[in-house]
């Protein structure tokens, strides 16, 4: 087990800026989610870490030591890969137990180890098949099995599960969760599925373009989002953003839509007139016998809820998400939850806590972010 420190770290291809200061620090045993959406630079981060590729500046140090230029083979770290990077002709004893022998280890230990990894993966009847012979889930398990075989300092997981289809997803996030809290390795995993980024972290580094947008635990990202981009990625459907401006001395904000909606976690910055941004989740939206009016579009049914899709009277695209079934109607109004707004600055996009509240530790881990 192992701390984990990148420090500075920037990574340029030619002329293209692909990871831009990023600094972070794990502790032993914990798994921090990379998501981002494609080209954000979550694999070239990945990479840097395992030895793949070498950072323009910064330092990467693993239990303490500066391993930046050390060689992959010397880091003492097991990587996971989505294509499971199985040897075909070998049986599945061989291929976890290949690494270890090709450092010399007796035979006795290997076999000790691929078997107590392949109890633990459920792959002990399996050991002597080849990979042809195996379902994808179980040459993922093959692939975690010989990651673990290593007793590495650090595990890297590279989108494991993005070949499976969507149960097998399921349970494999699940087994990975279980599997990584028992063996307590430090751990960083890379995903573009959000799902998978906020129910596996301890913690979540959200890139864009380069940047950390925000680094904090899940439900932190997801209550309370470092700007318009972060809020807007992370939870499904997307959040609904209305533009607005604040009145009442910046203790409510009236939508461009006619709609006031009063902002009772306190007052903000600015004052009457002030350009915002009003973000809520389609679950935070409740029919109301007036409000913002609704011209649907789209029901989809999805058995115990349903969404919404439509557009304000004023042109806003609105999705709603409500238990149970939505009402046959044309035409709806819905009301925001008062508790669950949140405000963004119409300029920079980024969150505008109120006014005294104090700051969580989340938004500030957000501030390792360099704003663009």
């Amino acid at each position: 087990m192992a701390t984990l420190e990148l420090s500075g770290i920037k990574k340029d291809f030619g002329q293209t800026a692909v990871l831009q200061q990023i600094d972070l620090r794990l502790d032993d045993g914990e798994m921090l989610v990379i998501v981002g959406a494609s080209g954000s630079g979550k694999s070239t981060l990945l990479r840097i870490v395992a030895g793949l590729e070498q950072p323009s500046t910064g330092r990467v140090i693993l239990d303490g030591r500066d391993i930046t230029a050390v060689d992959p083979s010397e880091r003492d770290i097991a990587m996971v890969f989505q294509n499971y990077a199985l040897y075909p002709h070998m049986s599945v004893f061989d291929n976890m137990a290949y690494g270890l022998r090709i450092r010399g280890m007796p035979r006795a230990e290997i076999r000790r180890r691929v078997e107590e990894a392949a109890a633990q993966l459920e792959l002990t009847n399996l050991l002597a098949r080849k990979p042809r012979q195996l379902s994808g889930g179980q040459r993922q398990r093959v692939a975690m099995g010989r990651a673990i075989v290593r007793e590495p300092k650090l595990f890297l997981f590279d989108e494991p599960l993005s070949n499976l289809d969507a149960k097998l997803r399921v349970q494999m996030r699940a087994e990975i969760r279980r599997l990584q809290r028992r063996l307590g390795v430090t751990s960083l995993y890379v995903t573009h599925d959000q799902v998978e980024a906020m129910t596996l972290g301890d913690r979540l580094l959200l890139l864009h373009q380069g940047r950390a947008a925000q680094l904090a635990t899940p439900m932190d990202v997801f209550e309370h989002p470092a700007d318009t981009y972060v809020a807007a990625f992370i939870g499904m459907p997307a959040m609904n953003f209305f533009p607005a401006m604040l009145s009442q001395n910046g203790t409510a904000a009236m939508l461009d839509a006619g709609l006031s909606v009063p902002l009772i976690d306190g007052r903000r910055e600015g004052g009457d007139g002030k350009r915002v941004i009003i973000g809520v989740r389609p679950e935070h939206l409740d029919w109301a016998d007036d409000g913002l009016g609704l011209t649907v579009d789209l029901i989809e049914p999805l058995g115990s809820e349903t969404v919404v899709h439509g557009r304000s009277d004023s042109g806003e695209t609105i999705v709603v998400r409500v238990a149970g079934q939505a009402p046959a109607q044309e035409h709806l109004f819905v009301r925001p939850q008062p508790e669950h707004v949140h405000v963004f600055d119409a300029e920079s996009g980024r969150r505008m806590e109120s006014i005294g509240a104090s700051s969580l530790a989340s938004g500030l881990e957000r501030a390792t972010v360099a704003s663009p």
